[in-house]
């Protein structure tokens, strides 16, 4: 048995204050650390709600692009710096950075995605160089994927790949089936007929415009279908999604959907879609979905053929109109879901936080021996 740790765990964004999958994960490790019995703070920034938790220590900040920078770094530092622990685990390089600028000199980082380097997220390379002191300061990696492990050493080659350990992201058990409640949500949204749903952080590579077209397409063929968009806009997509709000009235933008709520969002879908054309490097929207008995489309991305397997359909990223027409066989052939549905219950059982949290104390343990 591993003896109880006192563990600091450092992220920008946690959840159910922020629904970014890097933040909806670290809650996820935080939980499970917590009932296993170690001493666990966590410490992160405020964007949407007060956690109100004597565990997680939440810093308020200014909600603008780079504002939060200053306020964040300085608190999480002098915090840092004013305690011990025996680990110190950064989430992203953002959350990793205060580890980075404190006196502590060994941390573990998680490296969730390769974006600032698959994409351009800012004509500034902040973000690249951000990540590349991320990787080489952390005494240990972890990442969400066997890709990602490629990525990081295609594209900072120095890194020493015997520090760098798959860690999947693990889903919460209350991810399953609420019938009645969907039923009832969906008499809340006077929703009628079939829906597409699309929960998460709107970014521009999540594809949420190829999505909506694709749906506008696969309309046609069936009058009745919704779309239900939940989350919010990251700061380069603010203007865009009110521009969308304005221009697609039939569409339902719900907004900030609750913690508590989210499994009956899922549970209302008939199709989940998410279609990110860049940097993914897991995938935990569509788990979440599919514990929730909705099947998944999703883009044929690397990431995401690696962690769903066989149990979802996929469509090259950018294509609209092949995925409408997905969207269209899938809600036509009865059959095809009940089928995907029925293996994908049992797959999933791989990223419950009794499974993936195991293995996290084991490279905890490889840390304390380093």
């Amino acid at each position: 048995m591993m003896k109880k740790l006192n563990i600091c765990l450092v992220s920008l964004t946690i959840a159910p204050d922020s629904q970014d999958g890097a933040g909806k994960a670290f809650r996820g490790l935080f939980d499970y650390l917590r009932k296993q019995g170690h001493k666990v703070k966590l410490v992160t920034g405020k964007w949407n709600i007060d956690l109100n938790d004597p565990d997680i220590i939440q810093f308020d900040l200014i909600r603008k692009r780079f504002l939060w920078a200053p306020h964040f770094l300085i608190k999480a530092v002098k915090y840092i710096n004013s305690h011990d622990f025996d680990i110190i685990h950064g989430n992203a390089p953002k959350g990793t950075l205060p580890v980075i600028l404190s006196k502590k000199k060994k941390f573990i980082t998680t490296i969730h995605d390769l974006g600032p380097f698959e994409t351009t997220f800012t004509t500034i390379p902040i973000e690249r160089n951000l990540l590349k002191l991320a990787v080489n300061r952390a005494s240990i990696i972890t990442t969400v994927s066997n890709f990602i492990k490629r990525e990081i050493k295609y594209y900072i080659p120095k890194t020493n790949k015997d520090k760098i350990y798959i860690h999947y992201n693990g889903i919460d058990e209350k991810f399953k089936p609420y019938p009645n409640e969907a039923k009832k949500l969906k008499e809340k949204l006077k929703i009628d007929g079939p829906i597409l749903l699309f929960i998460g952080r709107v970014a521009f590579y999540k594809g949420v415009d190829d999505i909506i077209t694709a749906y506008q397409i696969a309309k046609k063929s069936i009058p009745d279908l919704n779309f239900v968009i939940g989350g919010t806009p990251d700061f380069q997509m603010e203007k865009k999604y009110q521009e969308w709000k304005t221009k697609y009235r039939d569409i339902h933008f719900v907004g900030f959907v609750e913690e508590g709520e989210l499994p009956y969002y899922y549970s209302m879908g008939d199709v989940f879609v998410t279609y990110s054309f860049a940097s993914e490097g897991f995938g935990l929207t569509p788990i979440e979905a599919i514990a929730c008995g909705t099947p998944v489309i999703c883009s044929s991305m690397i990431a995401y053929k690696e962690i769903l397997q066989d149990n979802a359909i996929f469509v090259p990223p950018k294509s609209p109109s092949l995925l409408a027409q997905e969207i269209i066989n899938l809600l036509k052939d009865k059959s095809k879901k009940i089928d995907l549905m029925d293996n994908a219950q049992k797959f999933i059982k791989r990223y419950s936080w009794n499974s993936v949290g195991e293995k996290l104390e084991k490279i905890y343990n490889k840390f304390l021996n380093l």
